[in-house]
């Protein structure tokens, strides 16, 4: 059964890939740019109706104000990516706004970014797909009212090709990014060519009128008028989603990696802006109508057009004014812009799973995070990803008008913390060089984080006041569950590295007891269970005995041979070479071979294992120990010696807490 499943995944992903080929997945700038920059390029396709979806509520001439709410997006979005430019020379180790935010702000408010960046990540994948599913109903009405199930299908199908790996994912999806593109200039251009030559068709809502809301029957004027414009821009602002991805990957990029960041970064900003300009301009020279409710929004002849009236997203209604009579541009059109808000989902899957793998290193998350999969991927991020997102399609029937205003508040939060925290950076940093020219440079590169900082600050105002209630308070929400949760996790493994910490009396404990039993002792760190299970290999005077550990990361290695020799330590250690990061078949391989070369000796296999007394605590700790056992247990003439280590959480389970006191039940 293991090896049908073990074929079928094979089958799935692929072979898998040696650690020493880390540096053949490297993107270059080619790949990189749709691989990380499709979630901001997809942006253009939702973020001009959500603009126009609030303007409507103030009636038709609102709606001319329209472009410029675009110009004001488009400001803040020039100002964050040169911003940022400075961001991925300073930190190209891929922590991002997270790295940022620890090292100048200190660890709180590097959780709190965090925290935004992932609840940021799971909504990307949740709005992508559904805005997606909805261009795709458009052009393939069979998927009419099945949106939803499309949306999980379609989870699924990229949690699958990012499992195999950054750029097998990101050669795949390069084509239909760049398509993408082509087909927008093509918009653009031709829709310019034909205003300016008098024969752009209106679009197919040109001939309706708007109902005001009746709180906005003055139209923009006053303060609701006001309100409308500033929640209008806050929507428009979902254009500046997925920026920061580019900075979480710096390390995905081939070298120079920072040169080639920047580049793709200001590549980035000059492409989503000139596209989002272009639709908002086609939008209001052709006429567009684009309403949250359209059966009794939208008139005609001042009657309701009643339920039967099918609204088509902005970019499909320029889209059939633009190529009027040439049905198969605008049927790709519909296509491929669906298509990249797909492919904005993938941006989230690079960057969420690199995230998730610091945030492990530094114990805030599970280290199962931190792990690489077979193909090199951070398998465990990607799945997490997947489960998340599907939850939200599901819980919000896939519906993009529900979903955008959960939307923003993340990365808008980390936009402003990461310019606080680079000005901070600037500044400490002139303290201490001396060099004329590269103060000017620095001195230069606070004045951009400080404007940064300002207009994303700003902004985050706006986006709070005006979208609170329209449901940004469950992103809130989500935000400080996720940091509660980052700092419990936290909390626990510093306790637990606390009390495994290894002490001059531990290190005596394992000389002072004589050997008995032949053993191979399982290492992973030196700490006091290493040291307990050692002590009891010797207890039982073997015939050989052997300290073993898996070479999954070259400098844990050179530590631990390290610290193996400074505790000078009378048991051998021996290192199995694991060159695609298994941790079983290694030792599974090793055992076998002792067994093969003495068929009848008896191997004893000590596992230290740590003993938890809550549930979650098990999903923390002891899954490596697990399937180790579950392998051994099948292998003849072998005996799995589990070598408990009671963590203080464990404390009053048994019940024989009373009788059994002292050094004695937790010592040697």
């Amino acid at each position: 059964m293991s090896d049908l499943a073990d074929a079928a995944k094979r089958l799935v992903l692929g072979r898998p890939v040696r650690s020493d080929r880390l540096g053949h997945t490297l993107l270059p700038k080619r790949v990189a740019l749709p691989v990380f920059a499709s979630d901001a390029l997809s942006s253009v396709a939702y973020a001009p109706d959500e603009i126009l979806l609030t303007l409507s509520l103030a009636g038709l001439t609102a709606l001319t104000v329209s472009p410029w709410v675009g110009v004001a997006v488009a400001l803040v979005l020039l100002t964050v990516v040169a911003s940022y430019r400075q961001n991925v020379h300073a930190y190209p180790s891929g922590g991002g706004d997270y790295e940022v935010a620890s090292v100048n702000l200190g660890p709180k408010a590097g959780v709190t970014v965090a925290s935004a960046l992932l609840v940021d990540y799971v909504l990307t994948v949740a709005v992508s797909i559904s805005s997606g599913a909805q261009y795709a109903a458009t052009a393939i009405p069979f998927l009419r009212g099945h949106e939803t199930a499309f949306a999980v299908i379609v989870v699924l199908l990229l949690m699958v090709a990012n499992l195999r790996g950054v750029k097998e994912s990101g050669s795949a999806f390069a084509v239909p990014v760049y398509l993408f593109m082509a087909a927008m200039g093509s918009l653009a251009l031709v829709g310019a060519f034909r205003y300016f030559t008098g024969t752009l068709p209106v679009s197919e809502s040109a001939d309706l009128t708007v109902a005001a809301d009746p709180a906005f029957e003055q139209g923009l004027m006053g303060i609701a008028g006001g309100f409308l414009v500033l929640r209008a821009f806050a929507s428009g602002c979902a254009a500046l989603t997925g920026v920061e991805a580019i900075s979480n990957g710096v390390p995905a990029f081939r070298k120079p990696k920072s040169r080639n960041a920047a580049t793709t970064l200001a590549l980035l900003g000059g492409i989503s802006i000139t596209m989002i300009m272009s639709i908002l301009m086609l939008a209001q020279a052709t006429g567009v109508h684009y309403v949250d409710d359209p059966a009794t929004q939208l008139l005609r002849d001042g009657v309701p057009v009643g339920e039967g009236y099918e609204q088509h997203p902005v970019i499909s209604q320029l889209a059939a004014s633009v190529f009027e009579g040439v049905d198969v541009l605008f049927v790709l059109i519909s296509v491929v812009t669906g298509l990249i808000l797909v492919l904005a989902a993938n941006t989230a899957f690079n960057g969420f799973p690199v995230l998730g793998s610091i945030l492990a290193r530094d114990g805030y998350l599970p280290r199962q995070l931190h792990t690489r999969g077979d193909r090199l991927a951070f398998s465990n991020g990607i799945i997490t990803l997947a489960a998340a997102a599907i939850a939200l399609i599901v819980a919000f029937d896939a519906q993009v008008t529900r979903l955008i205003q959960l939307y923003i508040v993340g990365v808008f939060v980390s936009f402003t913390l990461s310019q606080l925290g680079m000005v901070r950076h600037w500044t400490r940093a002139l303290r201490t060089e001396p060099e004329p020219r590269a103060r000017a440079r620095m001195r230069r590169s606070r004045v951009i984080n400080g404007i940064g900082l300002a207009m994303t600050g700003s902004v985050l105002v706006v986006v709070l006041i005006t979208k609170f209630t329209h449901g940004a308070w469950i992103a809130i929400i989500a935000m400080v569950g996720v940091y509660v949760v980052m700092q419990g996790v936290h909390r626990h493994y510093r306790r637990v590295r606390a009390e495994l910490a290894l002490d001059e009396e531990s290190a005596q404990a394992a000389r002072a007891l004589p050997s008995r039993v032949h053993a191979v002792v399982l290492v992973s760190h030196l700490h006091r269970p290493t040291m307990r299970a050692l002590a009891y290999a010797r207890a039982s005077r073997p015939n050989v005995l052997e300290a073993v550990t898996v070479g999954v990361d070259a400098a844990e290695v050179a530590g631990l041979r390290a610290q193996w020799e400074a505790a000078d330590l009378p048991v051998p250690l021996r290192v199995l070479d694991s060159p695609f990061r298994e941790i079983t078949r290694p030792v599974i391989a090793y055992v076998r071979s002792i067994r093969r070369e003495s068929p009848r000796d008896l191997v004893v296999v000590y596992i230290p294992e740590y003993v938890v007394g809550h549930w979650w605590e098990q999903l923390l700790h002891n899954q490596s120990a697990l399937r180790l056992k579950s392998r051994l247990l099948f292998t003849p003439g072998v005996v799995v010696a589990s070598v408990p280590w009671q963590l203080q959480s464990s404390e009053g389970q048994t019940g024989l807490e009373d009788a059994v006191r002292g050094p004695v039940s937790r010592g040697f």
